[in-house]
């Protein structure tokens, strides 16, 4: 049994498709909701006879979207292990990812600790948390978090949030905790929830906001610190070209989370296979590919500051960032 990778489209995802590309696996389409259903191309699929393939989407990020082919690698990992087969889409918009966990459309999830929260909290659960990474970097202190790095252009004179002033903002997505739930908690605790910003533009990844910001398209962005150190230390991209002004965090890490139709037997094997990656040989290879220590458990708890943020903002009426 193994896993496949289906992409659909989607900012700086060029760089992972070269490795599905060599097994092909992968297939392309428009990331638009309501677009056209793009068409597959999809090897390496279930036996005949057998159940259909679980479907795992990916958008939280412990490595960069050029670095796309590792998740489709754990996946197949997990597959291996618990004698499933697993079908990996990417480039989706995180608000297309929550409702396809809700409707049951998948079963899997790399995803951002946001949109987890709102799968967790709705009428019905929506969302089983599995576990989270523990980077290797020594920033993250052997504990599964990471932080949202405001960066701009290495060369750029401003020196704090304030200096942003009229200047342009990018950001990933509405729904993504890193590029805009703690950003517009952190700048109504400033005091510049209001037009503060000159423009604000989305991007759809934090990739594409990095290379917005290092090619002068805009001035700053919160980017996740996982994709930016994965970057910086495979210099992929422009990441080696922009500079952190500050950070948010630390906080929870993106988690991987199970949907709750999912038989609780299979659930339990997923989580264990993924939490005892570190302990196994070719778990251990893929991880240290990763950059990831291990993962660990996680606990709904811990995605508490997610919600706070959220709903602090939301109660003080600053619906977007302006």
């Amino acid at each position: 049994m193994r896993a496949t990778l289906k992409s659909l489209g989607g900012w700086g995802i060029l760089g992972g498709l070269v490795g599905a590309a060599a097994i092909g696996v992968f297939l392309v389409g428009p990331t638009d909701e309501g677009a056209p259903e793009p068409t597959s191309l999809v090897a390496g699929e279930a036996p005949a006879g057998s159940a259909r393939p679980m479907r795992m989407v990916m958008s939280g990020a412990f490595v960069s979207e050029s670095g796309v082919n590792l998740y489709e690698e754990i996946a197949n990992y997990l597959a291996r292990k618990n004698g499933i087969t697993i079908e990996v889409t990417t480039g989706l918009a995180y608000s297309t990812i929550n409702s396809m966990l809700e409707t049951g459309a998948v079963d899997l999830g790399f995803i951002c600790g946001l949109p987890y929260t709102l799968l967790r909290d709705g009428p019905t659960p929506r969302a089983e948390l599995l576990g989270g990474p523990i980077m290797k970097y020594p920033r993250y202190g052997g504990q599964p978090v990471y932080f949202a790095d405001l960066v701009v252009r290495s060369d750029s004179p401003h020196r704090s949030l304030s200096d942003l002033r009229g200047r342009t903002l990018v950001y990933n997505d509405e729904r993504s905790h890193t590029g805009y739930n703690a950003p517009r908690h952190r700048l109504m605790e400033r005091g510049f929830a209001t037009g503060f910003f000159g423009k604000v533009v989305r991007s759809g990844s934090h990739e594409e906001s990095i290379r917005m910001v290092a090619a002068g398209e805009a001035d700053a962005s919160w980017v996740d610190s996982l994709v930016l150190d994965y970057d910086r230390e495979k210099r992929i991209g422009r990441a080696g070209e922009v500079r952190v002004l500050e950070s948010i965090g630390p906080m929870t890490v993106s988690p991987v989370v199970a949907s709750p139709d999912l038989p609780a037997e299979l659930r339990a094997g997923l989580r264990r296979t993924l939490l005892g990656m570190h302990e196994d040989p070719e778990g251990k290879r893929l991880l240290d590919e990763a950059r990831i220590e291990r993962f660990a458990p996680v606990e709904d708890a811990q995605y508490d500051s997610h919600r706070s943020m959220k709903s602090a903002a939301d109660e003080a009426g600053i619906v977007a960032i302006r």
